[in-house]
Parts: structure tokens; C-alpha cells; sequence
């Protein structure tokens, strides 16, 4: 018996298309029995309920309470909620933060223009308009999606009525020990072009958050958390913070909820 006689034969890998995807086929067989246009009716339903519908989503990414170790108890929350489909839709976002003895200490919205560049990531763009500390209207571009190895990334370019520029990056990651309970870190940088007094922010990375907080998903729309976060002003941003007699660093524990419907 030669050599290699039972051995199985070899099989072809299959050939992975890469072009774009091929037309939609017009020889439609239902027509030839149905009425030709309540077929397409038929059909164009077919589409808008799979992928082509308008949907919509309120996430409430946080909303907790912080006790702090400098500066007395706080609260903090972020969150956005938007409306359309999966290329185009329209977003909301807002988030802000406040102390219990001095009330809030900052808060903005964001109404944003968003258009899915790519499987895992979006485009947006639209205005941002801050209540506090000072009231500023801003100019907004930027991008947010899923990064390889399931790091939800986002970045943003800031320029405000008056001239300024800001930017912010961020990141979170969910660690998973089951299927309920999740550990996830989180990171924000804020960074300003140039010192603005009106707003205490300074030149370079003016704001920096650490959080890990751990959840536990009573249904995947309700999860209670407790974490710990760290907050740190830099630069000539701490230097305003001084002089009006805070502390620019301080370490909270948190707890709140996560939530979406």
C-alpha cells in the first residue's frame, strides 16, 4: 500500500469575498401570481423591519452618589439618549456633577448629528452647550465606537463661542466575572488649547478621572454599582482650583445605578 494511502483528502479554502455586496435580485417569482405592487409593498415592509427601522434609547451610563474624601459628599451623572437607525440618528448626551454643601458645579448637554462610519464606529457632530461654571456654547465634532479587543473609545474636539478649544478622550471596559456581575474602568481626559480664567480651566490636560466600579445587573436594563473614582485637576485648572480654596484632588466611593430603556 503506498505511503499516505488513508490519508484525507485535501480540501480547497473556501474564497472570502471582498468586494461590494452584489445587487438585490429583481426577478421577484411572487410577482408573476400577486399583484406586482402590493409585492413591493410586501417587500419594502420586509426591509424596514429588518435593519431599516427608526428606534430609539435612553442610557443612564451613571448616576451616583460619592463620598468623598475631601470636600464633603457629591453626586455625579452622564448619560445620553438618541433616535434613528443604525447608519444615521440623532443623540443627546449630558453630564455634570455637584457637592452637597455647593451645589452644581458643572453640567452640559450635548445635541449631536451621528453617522456610523464603519461597522463598529460613529461620527458625530452638532453643539454643546455648558450651564456651568460658565455658560458656553460650543461647536462639536467627534468619533465613538468599539476598539479591538471590546474597549468602548471615544474622543471629542470642543470650540466655543469665545474661541477656545477643549478635547476630550475616554474609555471603559467590562470585565466580566459572570454573566451578572461586571467589573468595569473607566478613564476621561479633558484637555484645553490655552488658560481660561472665566471657566478655571488651564492650558494641557486640565481634568483627569480613574474609576473602577463594579455592577451587578439585576436585568441587563438595571444594574446597581459601587465603585471607587479619583479625580485630579492639573496644571494652571488646579491652580484656579487653590485659589478658590478647593482641593484639586480628592478620592471618592461611589454607588449608583446603570440603566437603560
Amino acid at each position: 500500500m503506498a505511503a499516505g494511502a488513508d490519508a484525507a483528502p485535501a480540501v480547497a479554502e473556501p474564497e472570502i469575498p471582498n468586494g461590494p455586496a452584489p445587487p438585490a435580485p429583481t426577478d421577484n417569482a411572487a410577482d408573476r401570481f400577486y399583484d406586482p405592487a402590493a409585492m413591493a409593498a410586501a417587500r419594502a415592509g420586509l426591509r424596514q423591519e429588518h435593519g431599516g427601522m427608526s428606534t430609539s434609547t435612553v442610557m443612564v451610563n451613571l448616576a451616583e452618589y460619592q463620598a468623598r474624601t475631601r470636600g464633603g459628599a457629591g453626586y455625579r451623572w452622564e448619560g445620553q439618549a438618541w433616535f434613528g437607525g443604525d447608519i444615521d440618528r440623532f443623540v443627546v448626551k449630558s453630564e455634570g456633577e455637584g457637592s452637597r454643601r455647593g451645589g452644581l458645579d458643572s453640567a452640559e448637554v450635548q445635541g449631536l448629528y451621528s453617522h456610523a462610519i464603519g461597522p463598529y464606529f460613529n461620527v458625530e457632530g452638532g453643539l454643546r452647550q455648558d450651564f456651568k461654571p460658565r455658560s458656553r456654547t460650543y461647536a462639536t465634532v467627534g468619533v465613538e465606537g468599539l476598539a479591538p479587543y471590546w474597549f468602548d473609545v471615544g474622543g471629542a474636539l470642543f470650540l466655543s463661542n469665545k474661541g477656545e478649544l477643549l478635547g476630550r478622550i475616554g474609555a471603559t471596559y467590562d470585565l466580566r466575572f459572570s454573566q451578572r456581575l461586571i467589573l468595569q474602568p473607566r478613564v476621561e481626559l479633558n484637555l484645553a488649547a490655552q488658560d481660561t480664567r472665566e471657566t478655571r480651566t488651564g492650558a494641557g490636560l486640565s481634568t483627569a478621572e480613574l474609576g473602577l466600579r463594579l455592577r451587578y445587573e439585576i436585568t441587563r436594563e438595571f444594574a446597581p454599582y459601587i465603585g471607587v473614582s479619583y479625580d485630579r485637576k492639573a496644571g494652571k485648572t488646579a491652580s484656579y482650583a487653590r485659589a478658590l480654596g478647593e482641593n484639586p484632588e480628592t478620592t471618592s466611593l461611589v454607588v449608583g445605578v446603570r440603566a437603560w430603556f
